[in-house]
C-alpha cells in the first residue's frame, strides 16, 4: 500500500520528492505513530550529510563549466575526425563524443543539454534528418552514468557502502559496450536508409583536432589515475575536475568569462538542490520501509515465487524497469536500494554488479515516456516532439538492453576491472 500510495501520487503530478515525503508522513499519520514525525529533520539532513555525496555538486559544476567553456567542441570536432567516416557519419561521432564526455561529467542530462546541443545542430546543419539526430543524442547521452566518474553511482555507493571506485572501475567495460551498440545500431540504420559515406579525415585534422582536445581528453586520465594512485578520493576528484575545468574555461580557452561564472554556479546549485532534495525525502521513506520492514516482505514474496536466482533478478530487473518508465532514475535508485539489496545480498549477488545493473535500467528509464528526462532535455533543445523521438529511439534501447542482458547473465563483465584492480571484498 505505501507504494501503490507513492506511485499514485506521481501519477497525479506530485513532485517526486514531495511524494516521498507525505507517502511517509501519511503512513505515519494512519498508522497514528506521529510522535516518530518528529524523527523527519534528522532522517532527512542524516541522508544528505554522506561524505561521498559532496561528489554531486563538483561534476554537476565541471559538466556545465565545460559545456560553457568551449570544451565540448573541441570534443566534436577530435570524434568527428577519428570516426566521421564510418557509415552513419555524424550518428558515430555523436556516440563517440558523449563517451569521452561522460568521463568528465557523470551527468546524463548535462550530456543532453550541452553536448547534445552541438551533436544536433552538426547533424542538422549536415542535413540528417532531425529525428535520427535527436535520437542518437539522446541515446548516447546515457552513457555518462554508465561510464566513470557517475553521480548514480556515488548515490549508490552512499546508500550501499560500495566503493565508489570500484563502482568506477566496474562502469568502464558496459559504458563502452554500451558505446559499441549503440554504433552498431546507428551503422544498421545508416545501411537501411542508405545514408551517405562521410569523407575520411586527413591526418592533418585528425593530429590538429587531437591537439585541441588534448587538454579535456585528459580529465579522466586525471580523474581515474588519481582516484586509483590515492592521490584524491572520489569526491575530491569531482573538485579537481570542476578547477581544472574551470583552468581550461578561464585561462587557457578563454571562453568563459568571470561575469558568466554566477550563472555557471546558480545552474549548478539548481541542479544539485534538487538531486539533495530527493535524496532527503528519500532518505525519511527509506527509514519507513525499513521500520515497517517493507524490504523483509518483499524479500518473502519474491522468494515464494521461486528459489532461482535468474528469475527473481529478471522480476527485479522488469520491476527498476517499470519503475524508470514513471520515476526519475535518481528516484528510482533511493527508492529501491534498500529494497533490493537485501534480496542481492540473499542470493550472493555481488553488490558491484547489482549496482551497475540498477544504473543501466535507470538510464533505459531515462529514454522511456512518460518521466524520461532525457526525452524532455532533447525534445527542448532539438524541437523534435517526443512521439516521433520515442519511436526513432527503439534500435539504440534495444542496443542498451542487449547490454544489460549480458551484464545480467556474465557477472565478470562488470566485475572483471574491480577485482583485477583491487582484488575482492567490497
Amino acid at each position: 500500500m505505501v507504494l501503490l500510495a507513492l506511485v499514485g501520487l506521481i501519477v497525479f503530478g506530485v513532485p517526486i520528492a514531495v511524494a516521498l515525503a507525505v507517502t511517509a508522513i501519511g503512513t505515519y499519520v494512519a498508522l497514528g505513530e506521529t510522535a516518530i514525525l518528529t524523527m523527519l529533520p534528522q532522517r532527512m539532513y542524516s541522508a544528505t550529510t554522506s561524505f561521498t555525496l559532496l561528489a554531486i555538486p563538483f561534476f554537476i559544476l565541471a559538466g556545465n563549466l565545460m559545456n560553457t567553456g568551449g570544451v565540448t567542441e573541441r570534443i566534436f570536432r577530435f570524434a568527428s575526425a577519428l570516426v566521421g567516416h564510418i557509415r552513419g557519419g555524424l550518428g558515430q561521432v555523436n556516440v563517440v563524443a558523449s563517451l569521452i564526455f561522460s568521463g568528465m561529467s557523470g551527468a546524463a542530462v548535462a550530456d543532453a543539454a550541452g553536448l547534445g546541443q552541438v551533436e544536433f545542430k552538426a547533424m542538422r546543419d549536415r542535413g540528417y534528418d532531425e529525428r535520427f539526430s535527436a535520437a542518437i543524442t539522446a541515446a548516447s547521452s546515457t552513457i555518462g552514468p554508465v561510464f566513470p566518474p557517475s553521480i548514480p553511482f556515488v548515490i549508490f555507493a552512499s546508500l550501499t557502502g560500495v566503493s565508489v571506485v570500484k563502482l568506477f572501475l566496474a562502469g568502464v567495460v558496459p559504458g563502452l559496450l554500451m558505446a559499441v551498440a549503440l554504433m552498431a545500431a546507428v551503422y544498421v540504420v545508416a545501411v537501411i536508409r542508405k545514408f551517405p559515406r562521410e569523407m575520411r579525415a586527413s591526418y592533418r585534422e585528425l593530429w590538429a583536432s587531437f591537439k585541441a582536445a588534448f587538454l579535456p581528453l585528459g580529465t579522466p586520465v586525471i580523474i581515474i589515475a588519481g582516484i586509483l594512485t590515492g592521490v584524491f578520493t572520489p569526491t575530491e576528484a569531482g573538485v579537481t575536475a570542476s578547477f581544472y575545468a574551470a583552468f581550461l574555461g578561464l585561462f587557457v580557452y578563454r571562453e568563459i568569462r568571470m561575469a558568466d561564472l554566477p550563472s555557471i554556479l546558480w545552474n549548478t546549485l539548481l541542479h544539485t538542490i534538487r538531486v539533495l532534495f530527493v535524496i532527503a525525502a528519500a532518505g525519511f521513506f527509506g527509514w519507513l520501509l525499513i521500520h515497517q520492514r517493507v524490504p523483509n516482505s518483499v524479500i518473502t514474496g519474491l522468494l515464494s515465487l521461486s528459489d532461482n536466482p535468474a528469475v527473481i533478478m529478471s522480476l527485479i530487473v522488469v520491476i527498476l524497469l517499470v519503475l524508470g518508465m514513471f520515476l526519475e532514475g535518481i528516484a528510482v535508485i533511493v527508492i529501491t536500494v534498500p529494497i533490493f539489496m537485501p534480496i542481492m545480498t540473499t542470493l550472493g549477488v555481488d553488490p558491484v554488479q547489482f549496482g551497475v545493473i540498477m544504473i543501466m535500467c535507470s538510464m533505459i528509464g531515462l529514454l522511456t515516456p512518460p518521466v524520461g528526462m532525457v526525452l524532455f532535455a532533447i525534445s527542448s533543445v532539438t524541437q523534435v516532439p517526443i512521439s516521433p523521438l520515442v519511436r526513432e529511439l527503439w534500435p539504440y534501447l534495444l542496443g542498451i538492453v542487449a547490454v544489460l542482458v549480458l551484464v545480467i547473465c556474465i557477472p565478470q563483465v562488470s566485475t572483471w576491472l574491480p577485482e583485477l584492480v583491487m582484488g575482492g571484498g567490497r
